[in-house]
């Protein structure tokens, strides 16, 4: 079983920011920017080609919710969406990178970050 899956499962422990019974988002654990988030559908699949277009639309649509909530919570300027296939898929699970930007950079503990992401 894939690491994702196991966090998908409870297995091992996550800062999950947003969960439906299609998707599980999770803060990353290397923070590349402040909200670095992954969007993990919670059916194994492997990458772009494999993944049903049900799925990848609704993983655009929290990609939308999630960005408003940045927005509203963290004061970003802009996010840039990544996914990555073949070679550069560290996890051979597919997964949405989102990557809130902004004009300062910003700092904050996981802990801090996830208290202010968490839904209420």
């Amino acid at each position: 079983m894939c690491i994702f899956c196991k966090i998908i499962d409870g297995e091992i422990p996550s800062n999950t920011i947003y969960e439906d019974d299609k998707v599980k988002c999770i803060l990353d654990l290397n923070q590349m920017c402040l909200g670095h988030t992954l969007i993990i559908p919670k059916e194994h699949t492997l990458d772009i080609n494999t993944i049903d277009k049900n799925t990848l639309n609704h993983i655009f649509d929290v990609a939308k919710i999630l960005d408003k909530r940045f927005k509203t919570k963290l004061n970003n300027d802009g996010l840039t969406i990544a996914v990555n296939s073949g070679i550069a898929q560290e996890v051979k699970h597919f997964h949405m990178h989102l990557m809130p930007k902004y004009e300062n950079s910003k700092t904050m503990e996981t802990d801090e970050l996830y208290e202010i992401l968490k839904e209420d």
